[in-house]
This record gives C-alpha cells, structure tokens and sequence, in this order.
C-alpha cells in the first residue's frame, strides 16, 4: 500500500476533479502491474494497472489507495475492470465519500467473490486524499496558505521591497507545492503589486496550475503578466456582482475565465470564493497571498495547511506583515495548528503545519 500511495502522489496537482489514485497488482510475490490516475482524471489507477499486468491480473492481489468507483462516468466502473480481469483479492486504504460510491465498490467487489480488506494505511491515504475528501464533504477544496516571511513575520519592507527575502532553495521549494496543487491563489492587491506569473517554472514541461486572482472590482490590469499569459495557463478572476461590465469584457478578451461570487464588507466572501472554487472542480489549492487575504482565509477558518518559509533577517515593525488584522481578543479564538516537519533550507526554515480540527 505505502507503494501505492507513492504511486498515487504523482497525480497531485494533474487529475482535479478527481482523486489521486495509485494501484499495485500483485501476484506470485512480485510486482505485475501498477498505475496512478493519470493527468485529467482518466484512465484510472486501476485501469492503467490492469493493462499493465494483462493476464497476469487473474488471482492477483489490487492494493488500491481508495475504494474503486461503482458509477458509469466517462470511464466504467473500476470496480467490474477488477472483477472482469480475476483479480481475486482487493486492498482498499479508504472508502470514497463521493455518493455515487460510498461502499458500492465494496459491495460489488464482495458480491463477485473478491476478498476485501479495508482501511489499510487510512491515515496516510487520508492525508493524500485530503483535497478530494474535503471537495466531497465541504464542497470546497484544501487550502494551503504560504508565508515567506522573516523572523520577525514581515513580507517586506515599509517601502514595499520583497524580492528576495528567502533564497533559492525556498523558492524552489515554491515551484514544487505550486506543481502538486490544482490552482494558486493570490488576491488583487499582490496581483497588483508584483505583477506576478504563478506558473511552476524549473521543472521541465509540465502541466501548470489555474491561477486564480481574488478581486471583486476586477481592479487588475488584464495587459499585466497574467492577462498576457492567459492562453498559455489558464487565469481565472473571481469578482463580485459590482466589478466593472468594461474591465470583465477586457479580462475575458484575455482568454480568462471570470466567475461571479458573493461580497462581505470588505471584499469576497471568503467562504464563497472557495465554495466556488470547489464547484469548479478544484480539490487543492496553494494560497500565495497577500497579508489582508491571508487574514481573510484565516479568519473565516479555511486554511487547512500552513506552509511558514522564515529567513534569517529581521524587517521591524515599519515592514509589512504577513498576516493583516484578525481582531482577536482572546487566544482561544485563535485557529490552532500543529506543527507537522520542519526543515532546513540552505539558510532559511520551511515549517509544515496542519489544522486542529474536531
């Protein structure tokens, strides 16, 4: 199964809507065929294994990251490709929560004489899974929130210089969380500010993630880097009702897609934008910022996963925080997270942190 599930994380970031499924047939006390989801989300883990092992499948044993699919989709039914091919025994880490499953994969398996075992290495799965899960359940995707910050907890300097607080080995790390998300997302303020691309750079030809800019007036200027590279990667702006009818005629012009969410007071309603950004299919999103939006995510709790990047120099009070205003008055309002890994990187500390949640 722990083959499986490194087999499974090659899709993160390539398959949404879809899980990221890793499959490994085994027969004979060696390995017959394996396979991952492949980039859209099909075929399917399973389908990629069984085509690799061909006959070899029959009496074989399928350790499968989640509980094969049940439903006619675009693809049928992993569930009777297993069957079908005499796959004898079936390995499940999860039962997926999607509706249309939620233990009919199980059950057919079981009904057609397949031996099933289940909840191996949950807690690991759980963890891959987790953007797909949290789709399903909450109908929005997993948030994780980067900070690249100094010691003191500034993005920059009073006058605005940011470029570059952490060194290259940070940044790199950067281009790979981007590369294992569906989208990365910013609001319009770093939009605005940095002019930035958000595209994984450093890895070869690789499939780029949707980029994603949070402005309710649309106030980004669509001939920037983005409006620019819009055919080349997908951009999408999500806006509010009162964002300007010429600015959504430029940006769509682009090549972007724009799409409508509900206000607060101060901007989008941040429990809307990513109920939207699940809907579309989304399961994994890296937040990238700024100081206000990050406070907005945290406030409304919808940052999953902390992502800290601290370098060895100290801005001061007069620099710009990374996290703007929560209005706290006690520490037990505080969202608390746990501190999963930390590392060194060439100078500067990357820290993981997970939500405490019920």
């Amino acid at each position: 199964m722990g083959h499986a599930l490194a087999l499974g994380r090659r899709g993160l970031g390539r398959v949404w809507p879809n899980p990221a499924v890793g499959c490994v047939l085994m027969a004979g006390g060696r390995v017959v065929g394996r396979g991952w989801t492949r980039p859209g989300g099909r075929p399917h883990a399973e389908t990629v294994a069984l085509a690799q092992a061909g006959p070899a499948a029959r009496g074989a044993t399928a350790y499968v990251t989640l509980e094969p699919c049940a439903h006619h989709g675009r693809t049928p039914p992993c569930a009777d490709a297993l069957i079908a091919a005499g796959v004898a025994r079936v390995v499940t880490a999860l039962t997926d929560p999607d509706p249309r499953v939620a233990g009919r994969g199980h059950g057919r398996l079981r009904a057609a004489g397949v031996a099933v075992d289940q909840d191996v290495c949950a807690a690991a799965a759980a963890r891959d899974h987790a953007g797909f899960l949290s789709r399903v359940a909450a109908g929005r995707p997993l948030l994780t929130l980067k900070l690249a910050m100094s010691v003191d907890g500034r993005i920059a300097t009073a006058t605005g210089e940011s470029q570059w607080i952490t060194g290259p080995a940070a940044r790199r790390r950067v281009h790979l969380m981007r590369l294992t998300h569906d989208a990365v997302l910013v609001g319009a303020g770093t939009a605005r500010a940095d002019d930035p691309s958000l595209t994984v750079r450093g890895f070869g030809d690789v499939a780029q993630p949707v980029r994603v800019v949070a402005a309710r007036t649309l106030d980004v200027d669509p001939r920037g880097t983005l409006g620019r590279t819009a055919g080349e990667a997908p951009v999408w702006l999500c806006h509010g009702s009162d964002a300007p009818a010429a600015r959504l005629v430029e940006w769509q012009a682009t090549g972007a897609r724009c799409l409508e969410v509900a206000s607060g007071p101060t901007g989008l309603a941040a429990p809307a934008l990513l109920a939207r950004l699940g809907a579309e299919g989304l399961t994994r999103v890296f937040c990238e910022g700024g100081g206000q939006f990050a406070a907005s995510l945290l406030a409304a709790d919808l940052v999953d996963r902390l992502v800290a990047m601290t370098a060895g120099l100290a801005l001061g009070a007069d620099g710009l925080t990374a996290v703007g205003p929560l209005h706290l008055d006690r520490l037990a309002d505080a969202p608390r997270y746990t501190l999963d890994q930390t590392e060194p990187l060439a100078g500067d500390t990357l820290s993981h942190w997970t939500r405490d949640r019920p």
